[in-house]
């Protein structure tokens, strides 16, 4: 079995939702590069992350964290990026093809509710 950590983010920091609501919100560390190496060192084989803040608004937002993971994990493992990936340019924003971040597009007609 393959487990896979996801790091959500808001505002620059790993979080988790109380029931998907963005006014409600733990915040788990102030720094998702360190979070993502402590999952790196744990034997993590592939990461997930969210753009929360680019997922409600519809377009990455948390371009800066995310690269900062980029560059901690370096080329050890894959990564997947969502949240605000609504169109082809999106991933290109929040993570340039030179850092590898996998994008997960909604698909279907009406991408919005995704």
């Amino acid at each position: 079995m393959l487990l896979i950590p996801a790091i959500d983010i808001k505002d620059g920091h790993c979080v988790r939702l109380e029931q998907g609501d963005m006014n409600r919100s733990t915040v788990f560390s102030e720094d998702p590069a360190a979070m993502a190496k402590h999952w790196l060192s744990k034997g993590a084989r592939r990461l997930h992350l969210v753009d929360l803040n680019g997922a409600f608004a519809g377009k990455p937002k948390n371009e800066s964290a995310i690269k900062a993971i980029l560059k901690a994990v370096g080329n050890d493992i894959p990564v997947q990026l969502g949240g605000g990936v609504r169109d082809r340019d999106a991933p290109n924003q929040a993570a340039p093809a030179s850092q590898r971040a996998a994008p997960l597009r909604p698909s279907g007609p009406d991408r919005r509710r995704c």
